[in-house]
């Protein structure tokens, strides 16, 4: 167990400043922006477009910090009138299916992101759309591995051995 904890803080460790970087480049961007249009009424033809794109990647990598930190959104309203053990094991099973919709979403997303690379779109001058669309697959792939993560260890807690995190 300790290896998997270990595999999910160094994971959630390169998430979290994949996540400061992006969001420095996307503040520095946005406040170029406005000086740009403001000073010289001009601006960055492509940053809008880049933004965006960037808030994805940020939103899908909050996302996976959440998960690793079990602070995504649940509704646990029935789970805390439940025994220690039995929370765990309601634990284990609701994160098993999470982890087993997240991988169908994953699955869509790079069949998404194939037909991207197949139809050659363009996001701006030439650079592929799929490029920044990868965060897709990539992002639900990484919420499938922190919430199997989570489930296994919540499973010695589910034995009676240890209490879950």
């Amino acid at each position: 167990m300790r290896v998997l904890r270990d595999i999910d803080k160094v994971l959630t460790r390169v998430e979290g400043y994949l996540l400061i970087t992006l969001l420095s480049v996307m503040v520095f961007m946005a406040f170029l922006q406005v000086v740009l249009r403001n000073l010289f009424s001009s601006g960055i033809l492509w940053a809008d477009i880049v933004l965006r794109h960037l808030l994805l990647w940020l939103g899908f990598l909050g996302a996976a910090i959440a998960t690793s930190e079990n602070r995504h959104i649940n509704i646990d309203a029935l789970r805390r009138f439940l025994s220690p053990r039995l929370q765990s094991a309601v634990g284990v099973l609701t994160d098993l299916f999470a982890a087993a919709i997240c991988f169908l979403l994953a699955e869509a997303a790079w069949r998404f992101v194939k037909g991207e690379i197949s139809d050659n779109t363009m996001v701006f001058g030439d650079i592929p759309s799929w490029y920044a669309q990868m965060i897709i697959p990539i992002g639900f792939g990484l919420l499938v591995v922190h919430f199997v993560i989570r489930a296994l260890l919540r499973i010695p807690a589910v034995m009676g051995r240890e209490t879950a995190e």
